[in-house]
């Protein structure tokens, strides 16, 4: 199947008048609902869903299809008017937006995420722990990393002052002693924390 002009053509006239992609693709013919998505995004139409500039349109539609029933002959443009004549009745009256939390505004990528709250909050002695033994920290990179030494993070990967702690790990987990500590907390702990 290729797009035609007239194909094009019958595509823009459809969606201009509200069909659904699956109506367009069933009434071309040789071609699948997403092929006219496609199509319609490759053409740059707009999106119907979200633009006030359709709503009033389909208030003008009402008339229009007052004066179409002998023209509609088929099942599918019956069902087209349907819609269409409750549509004048989103505009006049918006329903009212729940309550919702603020949205969190999109952080782009490579940029520093601000800081989290926690609903696990770490002790200050673990912390006090970390900070002592991250002063003692061997300070190696990825490529030095093996089985044996504490894969620990430590600043800013964008940075050249990012490191892992490299102490001795403990046998079984990826962490040293003060490191486990901090990422893995007893459950009753963690549970107590968050009443």
């Amino acid at each position: 199947m290729s797009w035609t002009d007239e194909r094009v053509e019958l595509l823009k006239k459809m969606w201009g008048e509200g069909q659904s992609a699956s109506q367009i693709a069933k009434e071309l013919g040789g071609v699948t609902r997403n092929a006219v998505i496609g199509k319609v995004h490759r053409l740059g139409l707009s999106n119907r869903a979200g633009t006030t500039a359709t709503a009033k349109p389909a208030a003008a539609k009402p008339k229009a299809v007052a004066a179409k029933p002998k023209v509609e002959a088929s099942a599918a443009p019956k069902a087209k008017a349907k819609p269409a004549a409750a549509a004048p009745a989103e505009p006049a009256a918006p329903a009212p937006r729940p309550n919702l939390p603020a949205r969190r505004a999109i952080i782009p990528a490579g940029q520093p995420l601000p800081p989290q709250p926690s609903a696990n909050e770490i002790p200050a002695e673990a912390l006090a722990k970390v900070s002592e033994v991250e002063k003692k920290a061997k300070k190696i990179s990825v490529m030095e990393l093996t089985e044996k030494t504490c894969k620990w993070p430590i600043g800013d990967p964008a940075t050249e002052e990012f490191w892992f702690c490299g102490l001795p790990a403990q046998t079984g987990k990826p962490y040293c002693e003060a490191h486990v500590g901090v990422a893995f907390q007893p459950m009753s702990s963690r549970r107590d924390r968050r009443r």
